[in-house]
């Protein structure tokens, strides 16, 4: 049982100081917030629209497009770094699969940017 214990100890040490270290900024944050914020803090940023304003009102589906294509290229991204990691390693096979894949998501910008999906007015 004590060795059991000297095993754990470590772990919930741990524990208490992620606990304690919570807590205290959450207080920290609750004591220097600011309570009253100016409008340009409260004005409307990238949504488009005001920050304390009605919840169901309509608002443009090009934000929900920016972010979709964001995700996209994010994505690509994540694809592309372990590929590049590995290269040394990859066969024909592999290349010309990431090439075709850059090829497809390079297609699909181009078709986005011709049909002005990324113009902002």
């Amino acid at each position: 049982m004590q060795e059991m214990l000297a095993e754990y100890l470590p772990i919930m040490i741990f524990l208490g100081l992620a606990i304690a270290l919570g807590l205290i900024l959450i207080l920290a944050a609750a004591i220097v917030a600011v309570r009253n914020p100016d409008p340009e803090k409260v004005s409307a940023y990238e949504c488009g629209f005001n920050a304390f304003d009605d919840a169901r009102m309509k608002f443009d589906v090009r934000f929900y497009l920016v972010s979709i294509l964001f995700i996209i290229f994010d994505l690509e991204v994540a694809f592309l770094f372990p590929w590049a990691v590995a290269f040394k390693d990859i066969s024909m096979v592999g290349f010309w699969s990431m090439m075709v894949f850059l090829g497809v998501l390079t297609a699909g910008f181009a078709y986005e940017w011709k049909k002005g999906a990324l113009e902002w007015e």
